[in-house]
């Protein structure tokens, strides 16, 4: 019988203050928590400010046991294992970069039987491994096996953007574990990632608690910039407007009120997404010229760097007020601030652009989210993920589904761009297979503008023929594309 404490409902509002330094929980998430204390198999589906990771976080404090969280990304693990050790919570992680005495306490921990460690974050790869899963047969036989958390859950299924094959092998834990409670969490499934999801992990049964919330985020401005190769005017467009956010901030109607609640002019925090190392730092270093506070992020940065800046990022530090970034930043990270988020060049996805959309106005104020789109830049990408798909070392290389899956999602994320014959946010939700069109009170460029948006769309872009002709000669052929 999973694990259930029968006073565990009377603890959370305690918990949350105490533990975690929140007032309050945020729609649905007290839902969820009681399911998962119940001891369901629970599945939900919410928008990247949502804060999925304390519905598994919190229970695992309250409840007896150990939870299991199954997370591809490192970056994200380690952070999240961070927060919770600085609140007092014994959480670990164990990747292929955990030091050897951590991994040797871990492994000696786990087999006792009954571990002292409440959340154990692991790697997908690591849960196929024969020593680590007899080490959780143990845990089990001693009913100290609380439950199993599966992070970015949309990995499982082929049909799916970021699909992984040893997510596919997580149908393990309830073959062996039938009693276990198992919770699996995403912020982009289609329905049939979602049927394919729940199928794989064993879920989809009468124990099972669903929660999808809409993907619609009326605090977001969602905008598309057009440009092209020739004009390149994305510079100058975005410290135009940034430099305009500034002034208006700056006058005398507004200025008082900062001061008194003592944030800065220029404390206008902001992502601005690329996809190079290169074009990372060049474009924080033009900025910085320009007297605009920005730092890049990327993989090839020492750790100390890294957890600097975003540790002065996150406190609204002078000297760090944007953070151009490659894809690879901004998993987990608690920062509710964030007024703005660019894409410099297109993602390569649907689902990749709303998540990292998604990280601005967590706290439910008004943000933008602007993407510069070009149609070069598009035919790099479909260049790219061809490449991709063809090429014999991809990491967990799917099927044919999955080389689908992803080429329809680029396209998909071509016509929102290329669309200017409706709503941006009713775009978003019908990706993701929700029938009701979403009230947006002018909080996107068709709404707010739609004969302009149409002229930018007609002056922008370079036409057709012109890329196509550029294609042709091989002038798209270098990859932009690095974390």
């Amino acid at each position: 019988m999973p694990l259930v404490r029968t006073d565990s409902m009377q603890d959370i509002d305690f918990t949350l203050r105490r533990q975690f330094g929140k007032k309050s929980f945020r729609p649905q998430q007290r839902e969820i928590i009681n399911a998962t204390l119940e001891g369901k198999d629970v599945f939900v589906q919410a928008a990247t400010s949502f804060g999925k990771s304390l519905c598994f976080q919190l229970p695992a404090v309250i409840d007896h046991g150990i939870t299991i969280v199954i997370s591809p990304l490192l970056s994200l693990m380690m952070d999240q294992v961070k927060a919770l050790r600085n609140s007092n919570i014994d959480a670990r992680t164990l990747n292929s970069n955990t030091p050897f005495a951590e991994r040797d306490h871990i492994m000696k921990d786990l087999g006792t039987g009954h571990p002292l460690t409440r959340l154990l974050y692991v790697t997908p790869e690591l849960c196929s491994g024969s020593y680590f899963r007899e080490r959780l047969e143990l845990v089990h036989r001693q009913k100290e096996l609380a439950r199993i958390a599966v992070d970015e859950a949309h990995c499982i299924s082929e049909w799916g953007h970021d699909f992984r094959k040893d997510f596919k092998r997580l149908s393990w834990f309830r073959e062996r574990f039938p009693d276990v409670p198992i919770m699996c969490l995403t912020a982009t499934a289609n329905e049939q990632v979602r049927n394919d999801i729940l199928t794989t992990l064993g879920i989809n049964g009468p124990n099972l608690k669903a929660f999808t919330m809409s993907a619609f985020r009326p605090n977001l401005h969602l905008e598309v910039r057009f440009t092209s190769d020739q004009t390149d005017d994305r510079y100058d467009d975005f410290v135009s407007w940034l430099k305009g956010v500034y002034e208006r901030r700056g006058k005398p109607d507004r200025k008082p009120e900062l001061d008194e609640m003592g944030e800065r002019v220029e404390n206008v925090s902001g992502i601005i997404y690329t996809t190079s190392r290169d074009e990372c730092e060049s474009l924080a270093a033009s900025l910085r010229s320009h007297d605009i506070a920005a730092r890049p992020f990327h993989a090839k940065l020492t750790n100390q760097d890294k957890e600097r800046t975003l540790q002065k990022w996150i406190r609204n530090e002078v000297g760090y007020d944007i953070i151009v970034a490659t894809t690879a930043f901004g998993m987990g990270i608690d920062k509710d601030d964030v007024r703005f988020v660019v894409h410099w060049r297109l993602p390569k996805s649907f689902e990749g652009y709303y998540q990292e959309a998604g990280r601005a106005g967590r706290d439910g104020k008004a943000s933008c989210c602007f993407l510069y789109y070009s149609r070069e830049d598009r035919d790099r990408v479909c260049g790219m993920i061809v490449k991709d798909n063809t090429s014999g070392d991809r990491r967990d290389k799917g099927g044919e589904a999955n080389k689908r899956a992803r080429m329809e999602s680029h396209e998909a994320l071509v016509r929102y761009c290329e669309d200017t014959g409706g709503c941006r946010h009713a775009a978003i939700t019908k990706y993701f297979g929700e029938k009701e069109v979403p009230k947006c009170d002018f909080a996107c460029d068709w709404h707010k503008d739609r004969e302009g948006l149409k002229r930018r769309w007609r002056e922008g872009l370079a036409s057709e023929e012109w890329v196509c002709t550029q294609r042709e000669e091989g002038a798209f052929g270098d990859c932009y594309y690095s974390e």
